[in-house]
């Protein structure tokens, strides 16, 4: 397996992850997307690569008012095919090494707390639960 950079060539199967992620969009959209944070240097989207790609990442630097800067996982997926084989895992060494790269001291994710699964799996990765809150969005 090789874990790259993402491409703007990957977004239709970026797209098509995200669906599985519970996201559903178009590769227009998704190539849209791309193209605006891959030229971003504070941004970083990252594949799994066996035969084809299986898996993204995607995380950012957040600088705020109220903390030092810290890096936060935007999105992670695996392919439905290939997951419990250590691939997730790899994804998120890569982003905290990229994170470190950074000068980035803590990394965040957030998942929604009807992830089971998901959240099982940051707490063997070490990650632990720091806060409890509640989301709100508004159309405008």
């Amino acid at each position: 397996m090789v874990i790259r950079n993402a491409k703007k060539y990957d977004a239709a199967t970026l797209a098509r992850l995200a669906g599985e992620l519970g996201y559903p969009t178009t590769t227009a959209k998704m190539k849209r997307r791309l193209e605006k944070l891959l030229s971003n240097i504070d941004h970083a989207i990252f594949v799994a690569e066996l035969d084809a790609v299986v898996g993204w990442i995607h995380v950012s630097v957040v600088q705020s008012l109220e903390s030092d800067q810290f890096a936060e996982i935007h999105g992670l997926v695996v392919t439905e095919a290939h997951r419990n084989s250590g691939i997730g895992t790899q994804l998120i060494a890569k982003a905290e090494i990229w994170a470190q790269k950074k000068r980035c001291r803590r990394i965040r994710v957030r998942t929604n707390i009807k992830r089971e699964r998901t959240r099982q799996f940051y707490k063997i990765l070490g990650y632990t639960v720091s806060k409890t809150q509640e989301v709100f969005d508004k159309q405008i």
